[in-house]
C-alpha cells in the first residue's frame, strides 16, 4: 500500500508543479533559444475592422467610445462596428449618436457568437480586431496588433489582457491580477516559442479570411477560434503592447460565475478540438496546448486531492520528510480558509489571497465539468460584475 501511495504522491506532485511553476520555465528557457522576429513597418498599415460586443453597457459605452476613437490609427483604415443584440438600456440609441461608428442590433438575445457570426459578413477588411465594451485600449493597440501580419504565416494576433491595479483590493481584485501577470508571461513566450494557445476575448485579431463561423452553443469562442487557426498550421501571436485594461471581478462570488464559464467552455473547445493532442501531426503546438491549457483544466485540479491524502497516509505511516510536506500542503489550505474569511475586505498584502484564488480556480473546473456535461451552461452572455475604477 505505501509504494501505491508513493506513487500516487509523486505523480500528483509531479503533474502540479510542471502545470503551474515547471511549464513556466521549460517554456521561459525554450523562447530565451529562439531569435527575435521583425515587424512589419508602421507605413504598412491594412485595412482593419474593430468589432466590440456589446450588451446593456449605457453606463460605459460612451466611455468605450471615446476611447475607441482616441486609438491611434489612420481614420480612414479603421472601421468600428459595435453589435448591441438584445440591449434594453439604450446602448443602441447612445452608439447612433457617433456618426462614425455602425452599429448592429436586433432586439432578441442570443448570446455572443450569434452576434459576432451574423455581423462577420459584413466585414471586408482583411484583418479584424475583437474587443468587449468594457475595457480600454492603448492608443497603439492596433497599429501594434497588425504588424505581425506581414508574416504569411500568422493567422491571428493576441492582445494582452491588464487587470486594473489598486493600492488595496479584495480577495478577487488581487487574485485575478496576480494571475493574469503569470498567464501574460506564459503568453509571451508561448508565441516567442511557437503559437499562442487560446486569445483573450478582450483583445484579439485574425485575418478576416479564416473566420469560420463556430456553432453558435459555442461557450468561450474566443478560445476556439484562435486555437481552430492554428490547427490549420498558421500562428497565434502575442503582442503585449496592445493591451486591454479592465477591473477585477467585483467579489469571488462574481469571480467564481466567470471561472465555471470558463471552465466548461474550456472541456468543450478541448471535446472539440481533442486533434491538437496529436504531438506526430502538430507537434509543438501540442506540446504548448497539453501543458499550458489541458493539465490546467484535467489532470492538475484531480492530483491536488489525490497529493494530500496519499502525503496523510505517507505522513501517519512514519516518514519526517512525508510529515513535513504535509504540514507545508495544510498550512497551505488553512490560508486558503483565511482568504475565504476575509474575501470581500480590501488589504494592500495582495499575496494573501494567492492560496484562496487558486482553490477557487481548481475547484471552479470541478463545476465546470459538471455544468459542462449537464448541459446546463449557456453560450448566451453571463456578465461578471466588475469594480469600479475610482474605487
Amino acid at each position: 500500500m505505501d509504494e501505491l501511495m508513493l506513487f500516487l504522491f509523486g505523480f500528483g506532485l509531479l503533474i502540479v508543479f510542471y502545470t503551474y511553476i515547471g511549464y513556466g520555465v521549460l517554456i521561459w528557457m525554450l523562447a530565451k533559444l529562439k531569435k527575435k522576429r521583425s515587424r512589419i513597418r508602421d507605413g504598412d498599415m491594412p485595412d482593419v475592422t474593430l468589432l466590440i460586443a456589446a450588451y446593456n453597457e449605457a453606463d460605459f459605452i460612451k466611455e468605450k467610445i471615446r476611447d475607441t476613437l482616441a486609438l491611434d490609427y489612420p481614420e480612414e483604415k479603421l472601421s468600428i462596428y459595435i453589435v448591441t443584440d438584445g440591449s434594453c438600456d439604450g446602448t443602441p440609441d447612445i452608439i447612433k449618436r457617433y456618426p462614425r461608428i455602425r452599429v448592429f442590433h436586433e432586439p432578441k438575445r442570443k448570446g455572443k457568437i450569434h452576434a459576432i457570426n451574423r455581423v462577420m459578413r459584413f466585414v471586408e477588411t482583411p484583418v479584424v480586431v475583437f474587443s468587449d465594451a468594457n475595457t480600454y485600449l492603448n492608443r497603439e493597440a492596433i497599429k501594434n496588433i497588425v504588424r505581425h501580419y506581414a508574416d504569411p504565416a500568422v493567422g491571428g494576433v493576441s492582445g494582452e489582457k491588464r487587470i486594473f491595479k489598486k493600492d488595496t483590493d479584495n480577495a478577487s481584485g488581487a487574485g485575478e491580477g496576480l494571475y493574469w501577470k503569470y498567464e501574460s508571461f506564459l503568453k509571451r513566450k508561448d508565441s516567442e516559442v511557437y503559437s499562442v494557445v487560446g486569445a483573450a476575448g478582450e483583445l484579439f485579431s485574425i485575418r478576416t479570411a479564416l473566420f469560420e463561423a463556430p456553432e453558435e452553443n459555442m461557450i468561450i469562442e474566443d478560445f476556439y477560434m484562435s486555437l481552430a487557426i492554428t490547427a490549420k498550421g498558421y500562428r497565434f501571436l502575442y503582442e503585449p503592447e496592445a493591451f486591454a485594461i479592465e477591473t477585477a471581478s467585483v467579489s469571488v462570488k462574481e469571480e467564481w460565475k466567470r471561472k465555471v464559464r470558463i471552465c466548461a467552455g474550456g472541456f468543450q473547445a478541448m471535446a472539440k478540438l481533442k486533434q491538437l493532442l496529436n504531438p506526430f501531426k502538430y507537434g509543438v503546438l501540442s506540446f504548448q496546448y497539453i501543458s499550458h491549457r489541458v493539465l490546467r483544466w484535467t489532470a492538475a485540479p484531480l492530483s491536488l486531492p489525490v497529493m494530500l491524502v496519499s502525503n496523510l497516509w505517507l505522513a501517519f505511516s512514519g516518514g519526517p520528510f512525508f510529515a513535513i510536506i504535509l504540514a507545508s500542503q495544510l498550512i497551505f489550505y488553512a490560508s486558503a480558509l483565511l482568504g475565504y474569511t476575509f474575501r470581500d475586505k480590501k488589504l494592500a498584502i495582495k499575496g494573501f489571497f494567492v492560496p484562496y484564488y487558486f482553490c477557487v480556480m481548481n475547484l471552479s473546473v470541478y463545476a465546470g465539468y459538471l455544468r459542462y456535461r449537464s448541459g446546463l451552461q449557456s453560450a448566451v452572455w453571463e456578465k461578471a460584475e466588475r469594480a469600479p475604477i475610482t474605487t
